[in-house]
């Protein structure tokens, strides 16, 4: 099924934004980092990109933090951001196939397992955690004949690439069951997925349904208008998340904006804001794929700069919170009211800059998760996680030329309390 830009979508984008004061960002100091990876042949082709918090219930001061790292695996970090484990990806089926690249993943409420997207091989790749498990905390649990590809028919199609990339999971409260929703790199398809367990307790998957976003919209001066991508590429998505209290699923078209719509992925979506340049015309160079942009019409938002990456959610602890979604061109953080009866309104945008010592701030940021919960004493008030991509300051590699660097920045919620003005009790 493909979603197409119906009169719901055509709500969202009705008028052009209106003029008005530039909005105050709020500023918050990172307190912590994660050790850079590089992504270069000395550093495993290894880069930050998604990270997830995993609380443990039984002692908050011994949770765990899982960031992906595209080719070189999966990393395991504690709340001083120090390193306690590393998985690699999962090996190519033969030297002229791709290898593994864990992409994005996600911490499962109540269930101690996490779930990651191997965009390398089009698949799903599941996760059980345990502090006390002696050889590390974190194990993987994919039960391979039972984990099919997402999108792709083959091996050949695998090889091209265009597979699973972007990841919302949550447990079902009423039924116990574990889902999770699937973007494809390179296009706009969605897939929903359900978990299945095995007699041995490992994880498969099967899948439930596709779903196309739009990739062409109708503006209000009557003229039709698409992203501008790639030769070949439409306009895709990465970042989502499911809000749980309402089977809400919020997810970033990335040079689009943020869409809401129903997480089982049925019925017609709403587009909860633009990019700046949403409307924008442009001319493309056939051999390049270089746009020049043209006259802006209006009718873009005010808040997100392409592209759309990591959403998350912030839950206040008396109900309700935010919808947090990091708008990568301008490296700043804006958020929604998550109630859908109030219309998902804009509420504020921050920015994390350096904190003590070198410790800096995070800038293009792909991802972030964000926990409203004690830690212990490290992080009393809730941990957020962001990514940064490059870090600083620049490594100087053997042979003279600079490294860039990528890492996993800890914020703690009380200082974006405070930055913001907002209450998250």
């Amino acid at each position: 099924m493909t979603i197409t830009a119906s009169a719901v979508v055509m709500a969202a984008v009705a008028a052009p934004a209106q003029a008005g004061p530039t909005p105050t960002v709020a500023e918050v100091a990172a307190k912590a980092e994660t050790p850079s990876m590089f992504d270069d042949a000395a550093g495993g082709e290894s880069s930050a990109d998604d990270p997830a918090i995993w609380r443990d219930p039984n002692d908050p001061a011994k949770s765990l933090v899982l960031g992906t790292a595209k080719v070189g695996g999966l990393r395991v970090y504690d709340l001083a951001a120090h390193e306690v484990q590393s998985l690699p990806a999962p090996n190519a089926p033969s030297a002229e196939d791709k290898p593994g690249r864990i992409n994005n993943v996600d911490v499962i409420d109540g269930a101690n397992l996490a779930i990651a997207t191997d965009r390398g091989r089009d698949k799903l790749v599941i996760y059980s955690i345990d502090r006390s498990r002696a050889e590390g905390p974190v194990k993987d649990v994919t039960a391979e004949k039972s984990a099919p590809y997402i999108f792709s028919a083959d091996q050949d199609e695998v090889n091209k690439q265009a597979t699973a990339y972007g990841l919302a999971s949550w447990k079902d409260k009423k039924t116990g069951r574990i889902y999770a929703v699937v973007t494809q790199e390179t296009a706009n398809q969605v897939a929903l997925l359900e978990l299945t367990k095995e007699a041995d307790g490992d994880y498969g998957y099967r899948k439930i349904r596709t779903i196309g976003f739009p990739t062409t919209f109708t503006l209000p001066n009557g003229k039709t208008w698409t992203p501008c991508e790639d030769p070949g590429e439409q306009p895709y998505l990465e970042g989502m998340r499911v809000d749980p209290a309402n089977g809400m699923l919020y997810a970033g078209q990335e040079d689009v904006g943020v869409w809401r719509l129903r997480a089982d992925l049925t019925g017609e979506p709403t587009l909860i804001d633009k990019v700046r340049d949403f409307g924008v015309p442009y001319t493309q160079d056939p051999a390049t794929g270089e746009c020049t942009p043209g006259e802006d019409p209006g009718f873009g938002g005010d808040h997100l700069t392409a592209d759309v990456e990591g959403i998350t959610l912030l839950d206040r602890t008396g109900g309700g919170g935010y919808v947090v979604v990091s708008s990568q061109g301008d490296s700043t953080f804006a958020m929604y009211d998550r109630d859908p009866a109030k219309g998902t309104p804009f509420v504020k945008s921050f920015r994390v800059v350096a904190g003590k010592g070198a410790v800096d701030g995070a800038d293009g940021t792909d991802s972030l998760d964000i926990v409203n919960q004690s830690f212990g004493s490290a992080y009393p008030h809730g941990l957020a996680v962001i990514q940064d991509a490059p870090d600083t300051p620049t490594v100087t590699g053997d042979d003279g030329e600079p490294r860039e660097g990528s890492n996993y920045k800890y914020v703690d919620l009380g200082d974006l309390s405070t930055a913001t003005g907002l209450s998250f009790r």
